[in-house]
């Protein structure tokens, strides 16, 4: 693990890329850190996850411009994470979109996470200051709904729990492109620490099965065929059941969480070593595997102080 704490010495900046995906589609990636979404519709634009403050929101909203005049009209939160929806407030839009269960998780655990995100990735949240409070969505649904701009169709789909359980993708049916939000990554470790990891590879299964030809995961570089999508859900998939399967076995073995996660950091670092933030998911990762296969089956909430105290055990 690294000596500073979590990400607190990542302060090297990514370089962006917006990335054309079709007509009406687009992704906003910088090199692991958390990507946008923008779909552009007949009359309006749709922005699915923010970014983590309103300064660095006007990063996406200025390559917006650049390409249509359109009214932002719809924000979509993929999940409830800090980093993906405190930046909202800068789109000016109409409706801030969620499931109901990423609102009762904003509800439980907002704060916590806000405090929570910030001190463990500084660099994330720039102009911090200028956040106006947590990001409260405006309209929620249950399992799917459907969303016409103009003529483009946007469907918002619960397909189950994974990366947290409010966790929505928005997908384009016509041209087949996915915005996975932190359900498939490309080239990042998956962030597990609020997950189910039971649940997340039949989920995967069911993003699988739409049938991609291209997806903006939640890190990492756009996915632009079908190969590159395949190749994103299944190295996600990997990483979560090796954590997963690794984490059972020491608990059936009857070790300690510190002794787990030196194990399970030995079995997975020569494979996904060298993804993007792996020394920072990992502890949060194994405390999450070990709570779920030992006696919660719910995700605890992360606090600024529980982060703390955890790295520390581990370290």
């Amino acid at each position: 693990m690294s000596k500073a704490f979590a990400s607190q010495a990542d302060l090297a900046e990514k370089k962006v890329t917006f990335t054309r995906l079709s007509d009406n589609a687009y992704a906003y990636t910088a090199e692991g850190d958390p990507n946008s979404g923008v779909v552009i519709g007949d009359d309006a634009v749709m922005v699915i996850d923010t970014q983590a403050t309103p300064v660095m929101a006007a990063d996406v909203i200025r390559r917006i411009r650049e390409i249509t005049d359109k009214p932002i009209k719809y924000v979509v939160m993929s999940h409830y994470h800090a980093v993906r929806v405190l930046g909202a407030s800068a789109y000016g839009a109409s409706e801030i979109i969620a499931s109901e269960d990423t609102r009762d998780l904003i509800v439980e655990r907002g704060a916590a996470d806000m405090k929570s995100e910030i001190e463990r990735f500084p660099r994330l949240f720039q102009a911090v200051e200028t956040i106006p409070g947590l990001t409260w969505p405006t309209l929620t649904f249950k399992g799917e709904m459907t969303l016409w701009l103009g003529k483009v169709e946007v469907r918002l789909m619960q397909l189950g729990r994974g990366h947290t359980k409010g966790d929505t993708v928005a997908w384009l049916p016509k041209e087949k492109i996915l915005f996975s939000g932190d359900l498939v990554e490309y080239g990042a470790t998956a962030y597990a620490g609020d997950a189910y990891f039971n649940d997340w590879p039949a989920t995967l299964d069911k993003v699988e099965a739409l049938g991609a030809t291209s997806i903006v995961p939640g890190r990492g570089a756009a996915l632009t065929n079908p190969a590159m999508c395949r190749e994103g859900i299944a190295t996600t998939r990997a990483f979560i059941s090796e954590l997963y399967a690794s984490v059972k076995a020491g608990v059936a073995q009857g070790h300690e969480l510190k002794q787990v996660f030196a194990d399970t950091d030995a079995v997975l670092r020569p494979k996904y070593g060298q993804q993007f933030i792996y020394e920072h998911c990992m502890p949060f990762d194994v405390s999450r595997a070990y709570d779920e296969a030992t006696s919660h089956r719910d995700p605890r909430i992360w606090t600024a102080e529980r982060d703390k105290a955890m790295w520390a055990a581990l370290g």
